[in-house]
């Protein structure tokens, strides 16, 4: 196999000072853990288990994957939530930023407080409307039932 972990190359990386296993590039890390996540990769989609078998075979563990996916996400796509986070070293910046997280907050909460009055007022137009048409079937029904008779 190309991508080994075999005894005498960690003898060799403890006698140079260097773990093959502890350094990605230098060999596989096939735990029980990441032969799984590579198999369950295969069966959803083939892309995905070889990249699971590069994964491995580069010494990393199946653990690290959603730290550095999340991370690579952010640098890529610019992850506007973990930057409104951060804070600078103006405290003038700070309490306008926080003011704005709070006028924003309230704008979301004044939404959801309408879509809930709004949905609401639906159900009781639909009652409404089901209170009629129940009550115009009662008023029409004893008379059909009395001409049939």
């Amino acid at each position: 196999m190309w991508c080994s972990n075999s005894r005498s190359a960690d003898r060799q990386g403890r006698e140079n000072g260097a773990m093959f296993a502890e350094s990605p590039g230098k060999g596989g890390n096939w735990s029980g853990l990441n032969l799984v996540a590579m198999i369950v990769g295969f069966v959803v989609f083939w892309p995905i288990g070889l990249f699971m078998v590069f994964w491995i075979c580069s010494g990393r563990n199946v653990h690290q994957l959603p730290a550095i996916a999340s991370e690579f996400w952010a640098r890529a796509f610019g992850d506007g939530s973990a930057k409104s986070g951060e804070h600078s070293d103006n405290v003038v910046f700070n309490a306008y930023q926080q003011t704005q997280f709070d006028r924003i907050s309230e704008i979301k909460e004044e939404i959801k407080s309408r879509a809930q009055r709004f949905n609401d007022f639906r159900a009781d137009v639909k009652r409404r409307a089901d209170e009629e048409e129940f009550n115009r079937f009662m008023n029409d029904a004893p008379a059909r039932s009395d001409a049939q008779s």
